[in-house]
This record gives C-alpha cells, structure tokens and sequence, in this order.
C-alpha cells in the first residue's frame, strides 16, 4: 500500500516492540520520536499515521498532539497501543484503542492497514471534489459517531446499561440473539457490533468466525466483552473489552466512528459518481433530483398507464436522528426501480413506479418494521414512523399526489 508518508511511532521508551514489528513487516517506513517532539514531526514529516505507545508511564500532551492529528486532511490515523495498562489516561476521541497486544503485532499491522485504506478513501474523494466544495462536503459538520449504528447483542444484567451508553453518541439496534443479529446485519448498514453477555464462548466463536469469513462484515468493528475470547481471528478491528457499559462504550466509540466516516465517504463517492443527485448523507436523492425524477415518473406512467404509489414515513421530531436511520434503511432496501428523498420537515417519502397500492402497502410495513427496531437517546426511546400510502389517480400531477400524501398523513396523526 502506497503512502504519502511515514508512519509515526510516538514513545519515550528506547525502541519499543511495535517499532520492530512494523520494521520486520517492511510495509512502511518508520520514525520514532519522543512526546516532546511529536508535534513538530506530525507537521514537518507529514505522516500516513501517528502510533502512540502508553504502557510506560504518562503521555505528555496526548490531548494538544490528538487534537493536532484530528484537524489534518486528509484523514489521520492515531492508534493508541495499550492505552490503560498503568497510565490512567482517558483517550481523546480519534485515538484508536489497540487492546491486548502481549507483544504480538500481526492485529495491529491488520489494524493500521484498514484506517490506511480509509485514508486513501479521503484522499481519493478529496481529489475528486473542487477545492470549495471539498471545504463544505468532506468532513461531516457533526461527529460521524452521531450518525452511525451499532448493532447490540447480548441478555444479561448489563445490557440495559450497554444500550444506554451506546444511545447517548449513535442508533442502537438490539438484538437478543445471534439469530436476530444476523437478521440485522442482512437488512441495515451497521458501523460496529457489540456483543454483550449471555452467549457461551462456543456460539461467541462461531459468530465471529462466520464474520472473519464474509469480506462485508469483516472489516467491521467488534467489541466483545466477555474475556474467555481471545482476538485470534482475521478481523482487523476487534476489540476484547470488559468492565462498566461507560468504558466499553467508550472503547467502541472511535472504531465505529472511523467506521461511519469510512461509510460517509463511500455514499459521496457514489454521489460524485451520479453527478451529485444522491445526498451523501442518506444514500437517497436530493430534493431537486427527486422533484424532477417524480414528476418525469408522474407524467411516464399517465402517459402510458400502469401503477405508481407513494408512501410517507413520519418520525418522531423529538428524535430526528430517526429520520436518517430510516432514509438510510429506505437507500438499502427498496427495489432497484424505487427512489426516494428526506424532507427537510423531517419525513422520507418513497416511490414505487409500477406497484398499486397493495403492494406498496407490503414493502412499506417491511421498511418499517425494520426501522422500528432502532433505539435513540438516553432512555432508549423507539421512534416508529407514521407510514401514509397514496396511489396515483387518472387526475393526478406530480404536485397534487404529494399534497394529497401529506394531508393523508395529519388526517392519520391528528
């Protein structure tokens, strides 16, 4: 894998194990430096990645030296090696933790290629965009952990606890059992999996085995808390984290937020690549290009008959992260024909060219009972949409179809 730069080790312990491990893969070039003049060589050497290693004792400026790293472009990785075994430190958000090593490097080469190849991504839709837009598009206005979904699996006592401190940073998908995780995984993008307790280490293996073998799940991130597991898979960003739901959530959190902005820059390759009618965001439409696909869908099917319905899901506006989640559910699986945009008044409407109203009726209760099972905020709300269905009349224009749609949709919640 090509860099830019080279690969930064941060440490004031005399050449520390991880040094050798990367000199031995002989995959990238390698500079050590002390804390003190860590700054000046993220600046000067411009770097492809900053390792910090914190099993000695103090990390001297960690917040001023990730705070540098996090407002560099395109993306840089930091992974922080060990982070806890007798530093009593608490991580800064873009600092990746690197748990358990015991000397044996090969998960951390795993590790630093996959946030490489996130940093190619950047750099490819940097190189993509104009230097104006790159400004306003490339890096999220939020936390990309606010936007992302983690798929929680577990039925013991600290389960309630786990989906609290997830919810309070991101979507929370519950699942009781390794059955129904799998469900999730097949109908919904998920940025990270937790897997909690409850499960006994032979149904554990199998999971993460069945994981390690497919190329979609592989690359995700996975904490998992129970200790009788040991990271001996081919999955590059596990983590095996036990103790309170608030330090296993926070273990999580920078994975799965490298995770989320991996994914935001995949949909904006794929807006780049439609021209920019698709939002970045939702993987949907824009409003402009669905105004004037529907309209051009409108007078097609008037002009030579057939079947054309619509359908309208209304989110709880006390939780409007609802409203991504579910336009995002919508992006994944509606039929290849089907289109469909976020409001700005916080619904997603969905179109579906050749269905009457039975049919639209069946694959709008599919789309929302997956939504549904998406928890939001501290107390683990459920926001199920209001789904209004209309169909397309001889009469009808682009312009009285959706006003009828939303005078549906008071009419059902007034």
């Amino acid at each position: 894998m090509s860099q830019q730069g080279p690969i930064i080790v941060v440490s004031d312990a005399t050449r520390p194990p991880l040094v050798s491990a990367l000199d031995e893969a002989k995959m990238f070039p390698v500079i050590e430096t002390a804390w003190a003049e860590a700054p000046r060589a993220v600046e000067q050497l411009q770097p492809a990645a900053v390792l910090v290693a914190l099993s000695e004792s103090g990390a001297p400026g960690f917040e001023a030296l990730a705070k540098q790293i996090a407002a560099r472009a395109p993306y840089l990785p930091l992974i922080a090696v060990d982070p806890g075994t007798g530093t009593g430190i608490s991580l800064p958000e873009n600092a990746i933790p690197f748990l358990q090593s015991g000397d044996n490097f090969d998960r951390l080469l795993a590790r630093l290629r996959a946030a490489l190849r996130v940093r190619t991504l950047h750099s490819t839709v940097m190189r993509r965009l104009d230097d104006e837009k790159a400004g306003r598009t490339m890096i999220p206005d939020t936390d990309p952990a606010r936007d992302a979904t983690v798929l929680l699996i577990g039925r013991g006592a600290a389960y309630p606890a786990l989906s609290v401190s997830l919810g309070e940073r991101m979507g929370v998908v519950g699942a009781l059992s390794i059955e129904a995780a799998a469900k999730h995984l097949s109908a919904r993008d998920i940025d990270g999996i937790v897997l909690g307790e409850g499960f006994s280490p032979r149904v554990e293996d199998a999971f993460l085995t069945v994981l390690a073998e497919d190329a979609r799940f592989r690359s995700l991130p996975i904490i998992v808390t129970s200790n009788e597991m040991t990271p001996a898979y081919d999955l590059p960003n596990l983590e095996i984290t036990s103790g309170e739901p608030a330090r296993v959530a926070a273990h999580a959190l920078p994975l799965i937020r490298q995770r989320a902005f991996e994914a935001h820059l995949s949909r904006t390759l794929r807006s780049i690549d439609a021209g920019g009618l698709l939002d970045s965001r939702t993987g949907l439409l824009t409003q402009a290009a669905f105004n004037r696909d529907f309209a051009t869908a409108v007078y097609q099917t008037q002009s030579r008959g057939g079947g054309l319905s619509v359908a309208r899901f209304a989110f709880d506006p006390d939780h409007p992260r609802a409203q991504l989640d579910g336009a995002r559910i919508l992006s994944r699986l509606m039929r290849q024909m089907d289109f469909g945009v976020a409001e700005e008044e916080g619904s997603v409407i969905a179109v579906f060219p050749e269905a009457d109203l039975r049919t639209a009726h069946m694959i709008a209760r599919r789309l929302s009972s997956v939504m549904r099972h998406t928890a939001h905020g501290k107390r683990d709300a459920r926001s199920e949409p209001v789904v209004t269905l209309a169909t397309l009349l001889p009469k009808d224009t682009a312009k009285s179809l959706l006003a009828r749609l939303h005078q549906d949709t008071h009419r059902a919640a007034s």
